[in-house]
């Protein structure tokens, strides 16, 4: 399905901006976010492949489970959230440069505080969307984001509610992000 295509693209780039927004302790971060459709789509679209994981063999969703955590993602009823390793060298990084990155480039960031506005474009999928995040030192942040995108060319409004938190100094297995080259 459609919806899920961009669903999942758009929840990987909010992470992204999410992971880089303003200064940040290098090394392990949660991310965690929830989604909700305007029209209702993602919701019943994620019902059904919890339903679909649920009718497949016993060891089939262990092996999907234990694939996306691997790679430090973890989805639930109530939200995904994704493990993200941040080196000393990215966390030094102004916010401008690391959240214009691949498909995505910021069209305006506004702070005050410790609270940022932002908007942004993304090429892929198709999206565009604004959001505003309060961090807590360097170590956590929360925020909300409305994202609109094209689904079966229709635009859909998605709203984003999300938090990050430190974890540690040492990332263990999970491996940092490329640097995009300059």
């Amino acid at each position: 399905m459609q919806v899920k295509h961009v669903l999942s693209a758009a929840a990987v780039a909010f992470v992204c901006f999410a992971a880089q927004a303003q200064t940040q302790a290098p090394g392990l971060w949660e991310h965690s976010f929830s989604m909700k459709s305007q029209d209702g789509k993602m919701e019943k679209a994620m019902a059904e492949m919890h339903e679909q994981m649920a009718a497949m063999p016993r060891e089939q969703p262990k092996r999907l489970e234990a694939a996306m955590a691997s790679r430090g993602v973890k989805m639930g009823a109530g939200g995904t959230s994704a493990k993200v390793c941040i080196t000393k060298e990215q966390a030094e990084e102004p916010p401008e440069a690391r959240m214009s990155q691949g498909d995505c480039t910021q069209t305006d960031v506004q702070r005050s505080g410790n609270t940022m506005k932002f908007k942004f474009e993304c090429a892929r999928p198709p999206s565009s969307g604004e959001g505003e995040m309060t961090f807590v030192g360097d170590k956590a942040y929360s925020g909300h984001t409305v994202v609109t995108a094209q689904v079966a060319s229709r635009p859909q409004q998605m709203t984003m509610d999300m938090q990050g938190k430190w974890l540690a100094t040492d990332c263990g297995d999970v491996k940092p992000r490329p640097t995009p080259a300059k």
